[in-house]
């Protein structure tokens, strides 16, 4: 694509070439400036190409442009950086449905939106390549983007991030236009993006860990959101934003011997691909160890992929600095000294680092290079106390394994090395545990999945670390070779592309993180130790030397400044004209082309003590009046499912789980009156915690987009024996989201349930970053643990005399909310039944034991409905004598939006005309650049089409002769419901109850929620918790 400029309004113009468009990408243009007197705020279009006057505009830089990284603000102005020189690495996966391509950048320029002072530096593209080359100045430039042959005076404020990105260590993903999709997810390993495909493809995630240009891209990132499904296939095949990763990709094609019944060779693809996570960025001796939220430094997920016809081999490892808080001189270049900056305080952060791993790799064997003498054995001493502790928590799923490096290559060589690396049970009896990813080319299916990763390390993660990576490859992929054509194992061309691209692997991430090529890696490319890779080890040694005492202050305040990390920077937003005027106006006009139905939700919580099914029935529970209809929805939480032991809380049995969904299931087909059948839609275990989702069976086809989702509160977040499960659903298009948990325990422990309780609502997010907050209606059903305050005689004697007020003036809970230091914005019905905690078992009478439990409505249900009228009809509790807790359930009345999506669909195209449509002699460009934001953030709605009226409306149009909609797939149902009637009074065998819409107020939310929004898989979580002792009760 192109880049042009028009100076009055100062307006950028990304337009697509007649080169991409005859290879079959869209007619597109991406017009981009900024808000009035904001550099912080963009106005972004995307517009069609015709509509865009080009001819009095000029054309910034000569080169064509790849893509866009996104907007950024530096002071008082706003840049755009846009990849102005890549090159196409290949195709590591060409078997793949989609081609996966990989594209290195090797120039970016930043243009700036506000001010022409740049202009002249940023088009003169030999500029940066001349600052890159000689780091230290030059003498002036010559090239013809400048006037004269003296260097310009100024100097442009985003040449420290142009050179950073610049280095050659940044890739993207190429987007197919073979197939008119969108780019593959250059940040994921391949087993997760087959399980996505798997589960409904869904290009709009990506791993948050990886992508660097994250907090520049945010704002195209919430622009894309806003497109329609056309609009973001052509912003996609434009390229008009790329997601980008550091680190290395590399793959080579090679001939295999084919079959002696096939005539030709047959050819494979050996690749891999580097993904350095941002999180902890930094250079080597700015940045060490871990950060309080578990990063560590040099943090690389490295994939092997081995592509033939028949199958795709994938091979997971990863590196990391040592997880400790740690830190090491750089000035002491030949003894550096390591200093342990907080010894006593690295086990949570450690803990947290090593949660990371094991919720996405399963379980983790770490593999730790350093030496047991000298500096290093005080860092290795306190790795092995640390992994020791965690192991209470997580057990066998995490271990270490000590290999020293340096003392093993001293005394056998480095030509000994791989072998005594395998000899290491530790080492080889994990690489057959964990296996390797398998994929069928064929259909698409994974075979066989890698079960966990080992996490290399040695000081720097550089030089030692690949060496054994690369061995850890090898053995492993000889293991799949041997299943799959054991003739291969020997094929020396393989090995030798093998070994060159862990050397072009271990030298790229070295200048990333040292500023030189990693050392050893002549042997790693010839499997010999020579003089010339001596000195050229040497040679490194000095230059990291200088290079860490003099140049990596400045690069690591230029990546501090791309990750959005320096104190007052401002993340650039973005108003759209065109998509933010007619979502304002679909806002206020969405009972044009939507109604509501009525829906019943019974809700219900109880802790089982670890006690299984018994003969006691749960009709009391499930439901406690006859007179109302079978609910719609009933979603049951279970806390303490299984006793809490060590083993439990380390592995979660789902046994006792299916034991219960049988138990309701059976309980529900033998009730009395029965008009309705349920389905078990979802269910959610974390150790003792569940979550159980029933519906009745002609509702399945109104349900989508279930998801479930669990957050540890337990061991300082780091144990399920407290936690949350998490479901979410979409009723027709109004969104739920259903949360049990189980909060700490302990009669004084207000403080440490108040922080368990942000810890999920922070924590516990689903699909493409929806949190529990983006829901229409939410519902807690959990054992909260608050108590009462008060003494037990005191409890007991108000209790007995069923004298509650008093009771509740003690509440913790209660008051704790009324406070707003938990569940703010939540509500709760009326406490009308007795304390719900603790019983003698199989009775009625409360807690006679030695303890004597004071009484305590320890089991609650709290709701909130921001985007739904939500009314609740019963809360009570139900005696049932299973357990030492009594169940609670509440019924609530739930209204649902049912949107007509075509005829939204004509509404907005009707208000995208009204806005869009030009004078005589006006371009769409010049119209838009003329609307703006009023005061309350809404878009100008002076242009749309009038709300229609009893004598006027909007479909009436030559496009709707008579007001013809193409009919959604509801509007039968919604013809056949009797509006007036009364849901309470319904028989309980119909579709949901339908009733009219209701006022403007009642607004419907999801309406912007046409498309899901890119963003990323996984969030960091927030800080835990304060340390506690484990309680079980």
């Amino acid at each position: 694509m192109h880049l042009y400029l028009r100076e009055n309004p100062r307006t950028i113009y990304l337009v697509t070439s007649s080169q991409e468009e005859a290879a079959g990408r869209p007619p597109r243009a991406l017009v981009v400036r900024t808000a009035e007197n904001d550099s912080s705020r963009a106005v972004v279009e995307l517009l069609h190409k015709d509509d865009v006057e080009l001819s009095a505009v000029i054309r910034l830089t000569g080169r064509v442009v790849k893509g866009c990284l996104g907007l950024i603000s530096l002071g008082e102005h706003m840049f755009l950086a846009v990849v102005t020189s890549a090159t196409d690495i290949g195709n590591i996966r060409p078997t793949a449905k989609t081609p996966e391509v990989a594209a290195r950048i090797h120039q970016v320029a930043f243009f700036c939106l506000t001010s022409n002072a740049w202009d002249a530096l940023a088009n003169e593209t030999d500029l940066l390549s001349r600052d890159i080359a000689d780091p230290l100045g030059a003498a002036g430039s010559t090239s013809g983007g400048v006037t004269g042959n003296a260097a310009p005076v100024l100097e442009h404020p985003c040449v420290p991030l142009s050179k950073m990105l610049s280095s050659g260590t940044f890739y993207y993903a190429v987007a197919s236009t073979r197939n008119s999709s969108s780019a593959w997810d250059i940040s994921t390993r391949m087993a997760v993006r087959q399980m996505r495909d798997r589960m409904g493809h869904d290009a709009t995630l990506f791993d948050d860990r990886f992508v660097w240009n994250n907090y520049i891209a945010r704002g195209l990132l919430d622009f894309r959101e806003r497109l329609d499904p056309r609009e973001r296939t052509d912003f996609d095949l434009c390229q008009f934003l790329v997601l980008v990763i550091q680190g290395f990709v590399g793959t080579f094609d090679l001939p295999l011997p084919a079959p002696p019944t096939h005539g030709t060779p047959i050819i494979a693809t050996l690749s891999i691909v580097s993904r350095l996570g941002y999180k902890r960025a930094g250079t080597r001796f700015n940045t060490r160890g871990v950060d309080d939220d578990g990063n560590t430094a040099n943090s690389v997920e490295t994939e092997v992929l081995f592509c033939t016809d028949q199958h795709t081999f994938s091979y997971v490892q990863v590196r990391g600095s040592v997880p400790l808080f740690w830190e090491q001189q750089g000035l002491q270049t030949f003894g550096q000294k390591i200093q342990l900056t907080r010894p006593q305080a690295s086990q949570p952060a450690f803990e947290r680092h090593l949660a990371q791993l094991t919720d996405e790799y399963s379980r983790v064997q770490a593999v730790n290079l350093l030496g047991t003498k000298d500096h290093e054995a005080a860092l290795t001493s306190a790795y092995s106390h640390a992994l020791r502790q965690a192991q209470t928590i997580w057990g066998s799923d995490v271990g270490i394994t000590h290999f020293d490096f340096h003392n093993i290559a001293r005394v056998q060589g480095h030509e000994g090395l791989g072998s005594a690396l395998r000899r290491v049970e530790g080492i080889s009896d994990h690489v057959d545990a964990f296996g390797f990813t398998m994929c069928d080319v064929q259909t698409d299916e994974i075979i066989t999945e890698q079960k966990g990763v080992f996490r290399t390390n040695c000081l720097d993660c550089l030089d030692r670390t690949n060496f054994v990576q690369d061995v850890l490859s090898r053995t492993t992929l000889e293991q799949y070779l041997s299943l799959v054509r054991p003739e291969w194992t020997g094929a020396q061309a393989l090995w030798g592309y093998h070994r060159e691209l862990w050397a072009e692997n271990g030298d790229a991430l070295s200048r990333i993180y040292a500023g030189t090529g990693a050392l050893n890696t002549s042997f790693t490319r010839s499997g010999k130790r020579t003089l010339g890779g001596l000195l050229s080890d040497a040679t490194k040694s000095v230059s990291r030397a200088y290079i860490n005492n003099f140049t990596d202050k400045s690069k690591q305040a230029a990546i501090d400044l791309f990750l959005g990390n320096l104190g007052g920077q401002r993340q650039v937003t973005i108003f759209d004209p065109v998509h933010d005027t007619v979502n304002a106006a679909l806002r206020k006009r969405v009972n044009e082309y939507s109604s509501t139905r009525t829906c019943t939700v019974l809700i219900g919580t109880w802790n089982l003590n670890g006690k299984p099914p018994g003969l006691e029935s749960l009709m009391p529970w499930l439901q406690p009046d006859d007179s109302i209809p079978e609910p719609d929805i009933l979603v049951i939480g279970f806390q303490e499912l299984v006793p809490l032991t060590a083993q439990q809380i380390v592995q979660t049995d789902p046994e006792k789980k299916r034991l219960w969904e049988k138990k309701l299931l059976d309980t529900l087909a033998r009730r009395p009156k029965k008009t309705a059948d349920y389905i078990l839609l979802r269910s959610q275990q974390l150790v003792g915690t569940a979550l159980i989702v029933l519906v009745r069976a002609e509702h399945l086809a109104t349900l989508r987009a279930v998801e479930g989702a669990t957050r540890k509160t337990g061991l300082r977040g780091m144990s399920g024996n407290k936690g949350a499960v998490g479901v979410r659903l979409e009723l027709y298009d109004t969104s739920f989201c259903f949360i049990t948990a189980h909060l700490a325990a302990g009669h004084s422990n207000v403080e440490e349930r108040n922080a368990d309780y942000w810890t999920i609502a922070d924590g516990l997010h689903f699909q493409r970053g929806k949190t529990i907050d983006d829901h229409d209606v939410v519902v807690w059903l959990a054992d909260t643990n608050y108590r009462i305050d008060g003494d037990n005689e005191f409890v007991r004697a108000h209790v007995q005399a069923n004298d509650l007020d008093p009771l509740l003036a003690a509440d913790q809970l209660g008051a704790e909310m009324a406070a707003g230091t938990v569940f703010p914005g939540y509500v709760e019905g009326p406490l009308r039944f007795k304390p719900t905690y603790k019983f003698d078992a199989g009775t009625d009478t409360y807690d006679t034991s030695e303890k004597a439990r004071i009484p305590a409505w320890t089991d609650r249900i709290v709701y909130k409905a921001p985007g739904a009228p939500l009314e609740l009809v019963a809360y009570n509790r139900a005696e049932l004598r299973t357990s030492d807790h009594k169940p609670v359930c509440a019924l609530f009345r739930a209204t649902v939006r049912v949107v007509d999506h075509a005829k939204k669909a004509a509404l907005a195209r009707a208000l995208t005309q009204g806005v869009t449509a030009t004078a005589p002699g006006e371009t769409l460009d010049e119209k838009l650049a003329t609307l703006t934001l009023d005061a309350t953030g809404d878009a100008e709605l002076m242009l749309l089409p009038p709300p229609s009226s009893e004598t006027e409306a909007w479909w009436e149009s030559p496009a709707h002769p008579g007001g013809v909609v193409p009919a959604s797939t509801d509007s039968e149902s919604d013809q056949d419901e009797d509006d007036g009637k009364n849901p309470w009074d319904s028989d309980g065998t119909g579709m949901l109850s339908a009733s009219p819409s209701s006022s403007d107020e009642e607004l419907f939310n999801s309406a912007l929620k046409i498309h899901a929004p890119l963003v990323p898989t996984k969030k960091a979580p927030p800080p835990p918790p304060p340390s506690r002792k484990p309680n079980t009760n």
